[in-house]
């Protein structure tokens, strides 16, 4: 038996395109779920990985939905392969683990998606590096301002209850705490 697995990352995308896909395939079954792939706990994946079979075929709709790191994508198509089922991904043709081919060939591509993501990881970080040199500040805003902070230890220091003096500036005793230890 054919049976499908779609995945989206957030509550707000649309599941249809894959759907749609894995239908026309001829899945019997399809597991659906909305969340990050990077997760290893995802219920609906656990639940196809429990419920595949000797002879099934785990098809998906481009191996990003399955996985998000070479490492993932191994541990999956492992237990896929325990099971004595196939894989297929519907966008990516030479990811076919019926064959030894099949199986070295997507070993390979997802090593370059995984090395993709660590490139776009480092790219971020100097972009981000770069930013910080420039004076941005990353980050929520704080609630306090300098000034702030030093007439609240003054106000403190003067004999003022913490939940009073946090009141007048509007923030709760415990973020007055934090702010005056940074």
């Amino acid at each position: 038996m054919k049976i499908g697995y779609a995945r989206v990352s957030t509550e707000d995308q649309d599941l249809d395109i894959q759907l749609k896909s894995l239908r026309k395939a001829g899945c019997k079954k399809i597991f659906q779920e909305k969340l990050s792939g990077t997760k290893w706990d995802r219920p609906e994946l656990n639940k196809m990985l429990e419920a595949i079979g000797k002879d099934d075929i785990v098809v998906v709709c481009r191996l990003d939905r399955l996985a998000r790191s070479l490492k993932m994508m191994l541990h999956i198509t492992d237990k896929i392969m325990e099971s004595e089922a196939k894989f297929v991904s519907l966008e990516e043709g030479w990811a076919d683990t019926t064959s030894p081919a099949g199986k070295l060939i997507m070993a390979i591509f997802s090593g370059m998606a995984e090395f993709e993501g660590d490139l776009i990881r480092d790219r971020t970080g100097r972009g981000r590096k770069a930013a910080r040199e420039r004076g941005v500040k990353f980050g929520r805003p704080s609630k306090m301002t300098p000034a702030q902070i030093k007439l609240a230890k003054r106000l403190l220091n003067e004999g003022q209850s913490a939940r009073d003096v946090a009141e007048t500036f509007g923030v709760h005793y415990t973020t007055l705490y934090r702010l005056l230890r940074s």
